[in-house]
């Protein structure tokens, strides 16, 4: 009862110093934005540049929500992005190259993903390779494979229904033509979500004595995400709609944010992060877990390939090259620990948002790859001295 009649009164400064991390990445990704708005003229956020966007990251964000989990369970896999290149690879050879159906391809692709990172996981949790050894060789493996499977030749272009997995649009079912009454729709009920479910938190904290934000702070940050969400889709209403792939991102950051954090498994797999051997103690499979997160990483991984070939609308030998270190990248700016154990897949996809928005302004305003190169990796360093400093400061 003392820590109920506690929680109300803490005190806006104490929350937000002790949750600096969450509140820092929306600041971060509102002030970065507002930086390349003004520098580029107003360009970045005009209706096609924000559709350009999701399509550039697309798979950047899917491949983040399996890298947060590997990363969280205490390991790394830098093989998505040459893994992503290979799916695209085999998917261009079944589809354009032996004409088979779309469906049966993009089913076999997904299960080819699934298995290679069921391989590699098999390696780290039942042979103790560490991930880093494990990964840099399939990196290097599908690497090879990629440029073997396409003869060192792009392969393309793929048939509009394979296209539209990326490049397609959700019809507007209400018929309104411009404004997008379907993408205006989508963002009031997206609002109205987001506070629900806000305040059913709010009530099942206090309810279990549990500190909460304070309101201010809750209305301030609710808001923020409000104007932002109708902002963008108002964007879009006047643009061409939702692209497909931003239905594709939202469903599946939903299911990975139910998995983490309402579910047993997802539980378990930040014990795994945080402490092995204690998890192993208690009786979870730790074994089992970490294997089924590299599974799921090839899963996504896959998926991405078939978004990203999608988006080219051609499979290159060069596809996916070094994509996976903006895909870490992401994961780790958006607030996962080095050490496992710690990360949230909001923050994965926010990091990654923050990775798009920097890539997009800086090739808008002309920067040259060389100095793009130095200040994502200025970025990346930054946020991990954030995070060994909080922990050092926490002990």
């Amino acid at each position: 009862m003392e820590q109920t009649d506690r929680a109300p009164g803490t005190s806006i400064g104490a929350y937000i110093t002790k949750h600096i991390r969450e509140y820092g990445l929306l600041f971060a990704l509102i002030a970065i934005m507002a930086f390349f708005q003004v520098v580029t003229g107003g360009v970045l956020l005009k209706p096609v540049n924000i559709t350009n966007l999701f399509l550039q990251n697309s798979y950047i964000i899917i491949m983040a929500l399996g890298m947060l989990l590997v990363i969280v369970g205490g390991n790394i896999d830098l093989s998505v992005g040459s893994v992503m290149g290979f799916i695209g690879a085999l998917a261009a050879v079944m589809i354009v190259s032996w004409d088979m159906p779309v469906l049966i391809a993009g089913a076999i692709c997904l299960v080819a993903g699934m298995v290679i990172g069921g391989v590699q996981g098999y390696f780290v949790a039942y042979w103790k390779i560490p991930s880093f050894i494990v990964t840099l060789a399939g990196m290097l493996v599908f690497r090879g494979l990629s440029l073997w499977l396409l003869a060192g030749q792009s392969i393309g272009p793929f048939p509009s229904s394979f296209q539209s997995l990326s490049t397609g649009f959700i019809p507007d079912l209400f018929g309104v033509g411009r404004p997008n009454g379907l993408a205006l729709a989508v963002g009031a009920v997206s609002v109205g979500l987001i506070v629900w479910t806000g305040l059913r938190a709010r009530a099942r904290n206090t309810r279990y004595g549990i500190e909460d934000e304070p309101w201010a702070l809750f209305l301030l940050r609710n808001g923020i995400v409000a104007v932002a969400l109708l902002f963008v889709t108002w964007k879009l209403a006047w643009f061409r709609g939702l692209p497909n792939v931003l239905l594709s991102m939202v469903v599946l950051t939903v299911i990975y944010v139910f998995i983490t954090e309402r579910t047993i498994i997802g539980r378990r797999v930040y014990a795994v992060g945080g402490n092995a051997k204690a998890a192993k103690l208690s009786g979870i499979r730790t074994e089992r877990l970490t294997f089924l997160t590299f599974v799921n990483m090839g899963f996504l991984a896959a998926l991405a390939g078939l978004v990203f070939a999608a988006r080219l609308n051609t499979a290159t030998p060069k596809a996916g090259f070094a994509v996976e270190l903006d895909v870490i990248a992401a994961v780790f700016i958006g607030g996962a620990s080095m050490a496992g154990g710690a990360g949230k897949i909001v923050g994965a996809v926010v990091g990654a948002f923050i990775m798009g928005v920097m890539n997009n302004g800086m090739s808008i305003m002309g920067i040259g790859i060389d100095y793009q190169q130095v200040i994502k990796g200025l970025v990346l360093l930054a946020a991990v001295f954030f995070d060994v400093y909080n922990k050092n400061k926490e002990a």
